[in-house]
């Protein structure tokens, strides 16, 4: 079996090798190709991954690469994750959309439009090549705005790609943990889209755990719900998607947001040129810490500003040292782990119930059956099939309604590459509503990003 991670120079590549290892002897792994085409990055990156497999004892081969068509040729499975601009585009993603007193995040409203003018393009390249050179694998695409992105994938004709986030099991996760089971044990009822979903049910034995657990305050101030306050979380009565947190709290997000000194593009982007300075110099035996330490320390701001709490942000940011332990499959979180799992569940027919971006194929009630949703799916040998949900509740459903609308709108915008379509995307996005700002946002972002976007009509 041969894996192809397409963005194989990014920081997060060593965890999923790291991963790769507990499901090689399963997958029959032969071959783990990284394939990034920003040389600098690949040169420091794969000698760590290698130290990883080799300390492992690993059978498989790794080869990095710049050539997509080698890393794609004859691949079973296909991972990608990449970042067309590198950090320096995410923030000017970030820091357009506050200038113009908007969120300025990377996957949700108008920062994940810029961030999706730049991906899309870049990813149907990849999809070209892997129909042609790979046409039997799937693709499992973490590329952010990852939904989106798989909605306008589909849109173009492609069918074999699969969108995944780790936010989209964090719930199943949270609940087993709280409940001292196996995560598998848990299964979840997930309802939305990516990065604005919402999990009603988590049932063990045929017993909805999601009521006991709601009403724990423990259990709301180990988890991320904490951020929106446990009395917004009960009137709700459902686990919420973190992203949630930039509409049900925007106003606080927004004010949040603008009061940290650096965006959270800036903070990743000086993280990443010390994390690579740091590389280059170090020590063969030292690489190891100087990358988990890193890694630690980007977990821990990872939404930080959304900590009421200032001693829980301290908290978070205090990184311990550790060898490269070996993961079991159980272990392996992420994308990683969603992509390794679902993978696994595909080729060798291990069933699987797990969170996933795919098309509704009538899941959701009043969602049209291409619209790209996030929901729990069966996938095994045969395939992937979202979970039947039917009606959900008509908050949720018109907030979703209204994002698959901007999306739509999104994706065929920038498939044809028209400004008029952008402009009605990103006025129709709940945390835009205006066509003057949609239109300066839209020529901001052209301007900024026109080596990576080109000339739009």
């Amino acid at each position: 079996m041969k894996l192809a991670l397409i963005g194989g120079g990014g920081v997060r590549a060593p965890e999923f090798v790291r991963g790769a290892l507990a499901f090689a002897a399963d997958l029959d792994l032969q071959e783990l190709w990284l394939m990034d085409d920003v040389p600098d990055r690949l040169a420091v990156i794969a000698p760590l991954c290698r130290q990883i497999v080799e300390g492992a004892g690993a059978s498989f081969r790794l080869i990095e690469t710049g050539d997509l068509d080698a890393a794609l040729r004859e691949a079973d499975m296909i991972v990608t994750t990449i970042r067309v601009g590198l950090e320096a585009g995410r923030v000017l993603d970030e820091r357009i959309a506050l200038k113009y007193g908007v969120l300025g995040q990377e996957t949700t409203g108008a920062g994940g439009f810029s961030m999706a003018l730049r991906s899309i393009p870049a990813l149907l390249r990849v999809a070209e090549r892997a129909e042609i050179l790979a046409p039997r694998a799937w693709t499992f695409n973490f590329t952010n705005p990852a939904g989106l992105v798989v909605q306008a994938l589909h849109e173009a004709g492609f069918r074999r790609i699969v969108g995944i986030c780790d936010s989209a099991n964090t719930a199943q996760r949270e609940i087993a943990a709280w409940a001292g089971l196996p995560v598998e044990a848990v299964k979840t009822e997930i309802f939305g889209l990516n990065h604005l979903s919402w999990t009603r049910r988590a049932l063990a034995q045929g017993v909805d755990l999601l009521p006991r657990a709601l009403a724990d305050d423990a259990f709301i101030e180990r988890t991320h719900l904490r951020f929106f306050g446990a009395a917004l979380v009960r009137r709700i009565g459902m686990f919420l998607n973190e992203y949630l947190f930039y509409y049900y709290l925007r106003d606080e997000a927004l004010r949040r947001i603008q009061a940290e000194e650096l965006t959270r593009g800036e903070q990743i982007q000086m993280m990443n040129e010390e994390l690579f300075a740091r590389l280059r110099a170090c020590q063969p035996d030292e690489v190891w810490s100087v990358y988990h330490a890193y890694h630690r320390r980007r977990d821990a701001t990872y939404m930080a500003y959304a900590e009421a709490d200032e001693a829980r942000r301290s908290e978070r940011s205090q990184a311990a040292y550790a060898d490269i332990p070996a993961l079991t499959q159980s272990e392996v979180g992420g994308y990683a782990g969603v992509a390794l799992r679902a993978g696994l569940a595909l080729l060798r027919d291990r069933p699987l119930r797990i969170g996933l971006n795919v098309p509704n194929q009538g899941a959701i009630h009043g969602m049209q059956p291409d619209d790209v949703v996030e929901v729990a799916c069966e996938v095994d040998g045969r395939g992937i099939r979202p979970v039947y949900v039917g009606d959900v509740p008509e908050d949720p459903y018109l907030l979703m309604r209204a994002v698959k609308r901007y999306e739509r709108l999104a994706a065929q915008a920038i498939l044809q590459r028209d400004r008029a379509l952008a402009v009605d995307a990103l006025a129709a996005h709940p945390l835009i509503g205006s066509y003057p700002l949609a239109r300066t946002l839209l020529d901001a972002y052209l301007e900024a990003h026109r080596p990576h976007v080109g000339a739009w009509h």
